[in-house]
């Protein structure tokens, strides 16, 4: 049997290497016989076992956090000769929910629209199962994580649901069904474009929707749908809803990727363009509300694109509020530390179920 690259098995079993690394190097330090020169050479084989186990636990986490390496092949760059392969999954009407140790509930499913498959998480605020709600539908809001990341990111990271619903708690925004799709099925990044071949915009605007509308109660109406995306995702969150009006109304992007593109996302300088937020906010007769915010020292999201895309969107009719924080670093600290601002935000911009606290 082989154990994950991914699995917690796998993770604690190195936790549990390191550890016992250190008690031995503790325990033998100085009970270590023979001469000088091979007592010295054993110690430094120990404190060598003692960092090697350390890094490969620290590596194992960041690899499971982000979504790096999937399997023992893909990290050892084995592929048999084989091309890509993805998993297609259950069509939107036959998806299964496994509940978490979080409350999320976890599907895998292959959209009918995109031709793309792939994991989304879906949390329901606790008015959900009350019962004077029963008959209510709630505004959603899609969680986008960054590249490299996965859904699992906004948990382990994003400490998600638990920062959202500790706000909600305190009344500073409204009980959102929260969804977490996936924003690169099959580990290939276009920016959230239906681009070589690869329709992920089709994925997140039509087939994820479709996916929550069927399972949950979520709002009908394009008023009560929103984004909230980091770095990538952030891009995304304030890309979609310029291309897709009537499927969302809201988008806030924290610390969001280069406003005018990636070409390492997409190649052709001529698509970049057309999907990027920039651009598209210049050209569009949209009425959305985007919610763009960063920080002074962020190298990666500089206040600059986001001075670049407010002097773009002046003659739209995009509804755009900025915010810009003196300290931060491209980081879930920094992404955490404008959950307020961005949550209160939204649950002015997104009609619906039942009020806030």
């Amino acid at each position: 049997m082989t154990l994950s690259l991914t699995g917690t098995a796998f993770f604690a079993l190195l936790v549990a290497f390191t550890v016992l690394s250190v008690l031995a190097t503790l325990l033998f330090w100085a009970r270590i016989p023979g001469p000088g020169p091979v007592r010295w050479a054993a110690r430094v084989l120990l404190i060598a076992v003692c960092q090697l186990t350390a890094i490969c636990t620290v590596a194992t986490w960041i690899n499971s956090s982000y979504g790096l390496y999937a399997s023992w092949d893909d990290l050892l760059g084995r592929t048999d000769g084989a091309g890509p392969v993805a998993m297609q999954g259950p069509p939107a009407e036959h998806a299964q929910f496994a509940e978490d140790d979080h409350g999320m509930r976890e599907t895998y499913f292959h959209g009918t629209r995109s031709a793309l498959s792939g994991q989304v998480l879906v949390w329901t605020p606790p008015e959900y199962d009350d019962p004077r709600y029963r008959r209510a539908t709630f505004p959603v809001v899609m969680l986008l994580h960054g590249v490299p990341g996965t859904p699992q990111s906004w948990i382990d990271q994003g400490r998600m649901p638990r920062s959202y619903r500790q706000l909600l708690a305190e009344g500073r925004t409204r009980p959102f069904i929260l969804a977490v799709p996936v924003i690169n099925p099959g580990g290939r990044d276009t920016d959230c474009s239906d681009a070589a071949g690869r329709k992920v915009a089709t994925w997140l605007a039509r087939d994820v929707p479709e996916l929550v509308r069927r399972h949950f109660r979520a709002a009908p109406q394009p008023a009560s749908w929103g984004l909230l995306g980091i770095s990538t995702g952030g891009f995304c969150a304030a890309k979609l809803p310029l291309q897709f009006p009537r499927v969302f109304a809201a988008g806030a992007a924290l610390d969001p990727d280069p406003l005018n593109g990636d070409g390492g996302a997409l190649a052709d300088p001529a698509l970049r363009q057309r999907n990027s937020p920039t651009w598209l906010v210049g050209h569009t007769k949209a009425d959305v509300a985007l919610f763009l915010a960063t920080s002074r020292q962020d190298r990666d999201s500089p206040p600059a694109y986001i001075e670049e895309f407010q002097r773009e969107a002046a003659s739209s009719r995009v509804r755009l509020k900025t915010m810009l924080l003196d300290k931060g670093g491209h980081n879930y600290r920094t992404w955490s530390a404008l959950y307020p601002e961005a949550f209160t935000w939204l649950a002015q911009q997104l009609p619906g179920g039942p009020p806030a606290r």
